[in-house]
């Protein structure tokens, strides 16, 4: 068997994996992990901050479905990740965190930048490792699976000095996948038998049906039985949402929410098809009575949350669920008031796309620019729960965004983790301009690395969402406003186009010549301050 190091083991089976892209801000104690996936073939990535490069591995991962790498030095290097790495716990992503640590005999006596690191992140991550020469090629391949059954989340590798060079020998050990896991017998019966009672049936759909991969099943079951579709934020898209049946995403407006949860309340059927309520809040606590109307929960791990509960709670794979359950029932009609229509039309109407200028006109303006198939990213804010319900997304995975966490400066980022993964398609962030303030100098990784994203920028000088509620709180204004700043001079600082528009027309062109140019645009859109009232 060859022998190799013990970081080389490691980054040969992430690559076995797919990993071909890794992120980081490197110290002394990480430069044999760093030349071991170089070898391995993962590039290694240099970013300016780790917060930033955990996005930056998330954003690539959602176009290549590799698990994303962060690599951290020790101590500080790894602290600025914890943001991040939460951010993964919550967003259920396999984020792998590779960590340089001092070895433990040198600890017994030496202080300086040591910390328990496995410590500081174990209540934030699904596993934590200290990988060892003998068990390398065991650690690498568990926390792989970790990470990645579901749901997923992040796993810490801590890798100590001397074991990154030291000598080990690689195997072949790898666990098997699970096969998918099939409802049967009475329960199937009892689900069968609901769905061919239903008249008002409806599907909330969430993250893990990305992770099963059965987008076209949740399609295929909502036209054979004429179900309306509620999705989270995170798996707009799974249903293109100019389909008659797509009716958004929900969970974060209580303007949707006005609109969209009476329409569940009145459903005599409930399909949580791979449902996190994590993406909820408290809106959507308990909004109905599984001793009153039939929910059925196809998740893919046991109900710890409490945000509802069901009638039938089936563990397993949410395509394979929906085909066994769909097996000789025949359709019938459902929703026969005309429902579904009027919903989609009120929920138009409380997001009109035809005001003159503001963060409205700044979304309805780039949604008709850009092509269908751009990536788009939002920043946690206002403008969030707002893009969020007039972004329209025809296929999963074409907005990206934090709505677990819910953390700032995520959007800049994630589009430049896409755009290197996926650098054929357009791809566009929209921030506030208080969340492109704590990532901006990753502008110069962008140019750095030839990336081209677009960035809009909802410049009202403002943290918008939290003056709102300060407003509605009527309590007097602190802590929430700031100068305003020349965003566009900080695209072209950082080697970018950058331009500042005002109207609907100087950002339609703005956008046409973004989608031509050779590097990243800042395109700062200027609109008043509380221009969200109303509008959320």
């Amino acid at each position: 068997m060859q022998q190799d190091r013990a970081a080389d083991i490691l980054a040969r089976r992430l690559y076995e994996a797919g990993c071909r892209h890794a992120f980081g801000m490197p110290g002394g104690e990480v430069l044999t992990l760093l030349d071991a996936l170089e070898r391995a073939g993962i590039a290694f990535h240099l970013i300016k901050h780790e917060n930033a490069g955990g996005f930056l591995a998330e954003g690539a991962h959602h176009m290549d479905g590799a698990p994303p790498i962060l690599v951290s030095t020790v101590g500080p290097g790894l602290m600025n990740a914890v943001n991040v790495v939460a951010n993964a716990e919550q967003d259920r992503v396999p984020l792998i965190v590779l960590s340089g640590c001092i070895d433990a005999d040198e600890a017994l006596t030496y202080t300086h930048q040591v910390l328990d690191h496995r410590a500081v992140l174990a209540p934030i991550t699904k596993a934590t490792f200290t990988l060892t020469a003998e068990g390398a090629d065991t650690i690498a391949d568990k926390a792989l699976a970790i990470a990645t059954d579901p749901r997923e989340g992040p796993v810490l590798i801590d890798v100590p000095i001397s074991v990154a060079d030291a000598t080990a020998v690689s195997g072949t050990r790898r666990r098997i996948p699970p096969a998918p896991v099939v409802p049967s017998g009475e329960v199937l019966e009892r689900m069968r038998a609901y769905l061919a009672a239903a008249e008002r049936p409806v599907m909330i759909v969430g993250l893990d049906v990305l992770k099963d991969g059965a987008a076209g099943d949740v399609q295929s079951f909502a036209e054979a039985f004429s179900i309306p579709v509620i999705t989270t934020y995170k798996a707009k898209g799974v249903l293109d949402e100019a389909h008659p049946l797509a009716l958004g995403g929900a969970g974060l407006s209580p303007l949707a929410d006005r609109h969209l949860v009476p329409f569940v309340s009145g459903a005599d059927l409930i399909l949580c098809v791979g449902y996190d309520p994590i993406e909820m809040r408290t809106g959507w606590r308990e909004i109905w009575d599984p001793a009153q109307q039939a929910v059925i929960d196809i998740h893919a791990a046991p109900n710890t949350h409490y945000m509802h509960q069901a009638t039938l709670s089936v563990i397993g794979h949410t395509g394979a669920a929906l085909k066994a359950m769909a097996a000789g029932i025949a359709p019938r009609v459902t929703w026969p008031g005309g429902e579904i229509p009027a919903l989609k039309a009120a929920l138009a109407r409380a997001f009109p796309e035809d005001e003159a200028w503001g963060p409205g006109a700044v979304i309805a303006e780039a949604r008709r620019v850009l092509p269908p198939e751009t990536v788009a990213t939002v920043d946690s804010g206002a403008h969030r729960i707002l893009l969020s319900q007039m972004w329209r997304c025809p296929a999963p995975k074409t907005l990206l965004q934090s709505t677990g966490l819910c953390t700032m400066g995520c959007a800049l980022p994630l589009a430049m983790g896409a755009s290197l993964a996926a650098s054929d398609r357009p791809v566009v962030a929209f921030t506030g301009d208080g969340g492109f303030l704590m990532v901006a100098g990753e502008l110069a990784t962008a140019a750095e690395l030839g990336l081209k994203p677009i960035v809009i920028v909802f410049a009202d000088a403002s943290l918008a969402l939290i003056e709102l509620k300060q407003r509605q709180r009527q309590l007097k204004n602190a802590g929430v406003d700031f100068a305003h700043h020349d965003f566009a001079a900080l695209g072209r600082a950082f080697g970018g186009a950058g331009e500042t528009v005002r109207n609907r027309d100087e950002l339609r062109a703005a956008l046409a010549r973004a989608l031509e140019a050779e590097t990243f645009t800042v395109i700062a859109a200027e609109i008043e301050g509380q221009g969200y009232d109303g509008r959320i």
